[in-house]
């Protein structure tokens, strides 16, 4: 199979000049640029012949099956080749094709992305591009067109445009009916470190996918495992930054009064405790959001009024600056001893 086919002896501008895989696909308007009319592009593309149509406007120069690139690289090219009158999906020079306007989501974005638990690109059928929802474009072939409303920033990987993790999974989550498969996806995004939970649920409930009974169970297990996460993540900057030991998961009442919130640690002797924020809004409008936020808030000021002081930590202040995260418990503990005794309180276990 040879996949360096070169262009008829009658093109006046050769490809040779270009990266492999842009002299291997190609749209009709880069065709046409090279001096390639639409009638000697159907030649070469007739049963048999040396090039093959993958999609509307976008040739495989060679004619054999696509490589994973290839057809990474043509769905692209499918996206964008009407994206403004006279502005070719190719650039003229030997640069990577600068894809405005798409990139790649869904399964295929999170293979790109690393994870285990999606299929190779080979064993996809379709690959998912995200566009402009006013884009004028149908799914076909091995695209399958998704639309948004507002385009998030691509991340670049291996030199294509590829939506950040949480939208890609939303966009996946779309597409399956196996509740297994999209909690395996979920849990994979948090354990790996690949976006927080919060990011997830707000994608997911933009997409309004959490109507759907096997999405909401996933959502449940995902949360379960943020949190769990984040207080393996506390107990570690207890341990490896010589912090004392504190009670874990407490609740605090008033002797003979109300209950007054529950604390992930809480260090009596000094009335010092820590807060974990793993809040994930469930609500399209932020109100759940909000509500979470004013009950950490009111929890947060009643407590300080007794005396505690309270340390709000979110999961990713303590996987990207746990040590900071260490000073400022340490700091709190310290400023124990200047201040007043704080209000006798009952802790008992959560």
């Amino acid at each position: 199979m040879n996949h360096n086919t070169p262009l008829s002896p009658l093109s006046p501008r050769p490809l040779h000049h270009l990266s492999e895989v842009h002299r291997r696909v190609m749209t009709a308007a880069r065709l046409k640029a090279h001096g390639v009319s639409a009638a000697e592009t159907d030649e070469q593309c007739r049963p048999g012949g040396p090039w093959q149509q993958l999609l509307p406007g976008v040739y495989l120069l060679h004619p054999g099956p696509p490589t994973s690139e290839e057809r990474l690289h043509a769905v692209l090219m499918y996206a964008v080749r009407e994206r403004s009158p006279g502005v070719p999906a190719q650039p003229s020079g030997g640069e990577a094709p600068a894809y405005a306007e798409a990139m790649i989501t869904g399964l295929a974005a999170l293979t790109l992305h690393g994870f285990s638990v999606t299929p190779p690109l080979t064993a996809l059928d379709t690959v998912d591009v995200l566009v402009p929802r006013l884009r004028r474009l149908r799914s076909t072939g091995c695209a399958r067109i998704v639309r948004t409303a507002a385009l998030p920033t691509p991340q670049q990987v291996t030199g294509l445009p590829v939506a950040p993790v949480p939208r890609a999974l939303a966009d996946a989550v779309a597409e399956l009916k196996d509740g297994r498969t999209v909690r395996r996806l979920l849990t994979e995004a948090v354990r790996g470190g690949h976006c927080e939970p919060a990011a997830v649920v707000r994608e997911l409930t933009q997409a309004k996918l959490l109507n759907r009974p096997h999405v909401v169970d996933a959502v449940d297990s995902l949360l379960a495992e943020g949190r769990a996460r984040a207080e393996d993540l506390l107990y570690r900057m207890v341990r490896e930054h010589g912090l004392p030991d504190p009670v874990w998961n407490v609740d605090l009442r008033l002797p003979g009064g109300p209950h007054l919130g529950g604390l992930d640690a809480f260090w009596p002797e000094h009335s010092v405790a820590v807060e974990l924020d793993t809040r994930a809004p469930r609500q399209g409008d932020r109100s759940d959001d909000d509500s979470q936020w004013s009950e950490y808030a009111r929890k947060r000021e009643t407590l300080e009024r007794l005396g505690i002081t309270v340390v709000h930590i979110t999961p990713k202040k303590l996987r990207h600056g746990m040590e900071q995260q260490a000073a400022v418990v340490r700091t709190a503990l310290m400023a124990a001893v200047d201040r007043d005794p704080a209000a006798y309180v009952v802790v008992l276990p959560r």
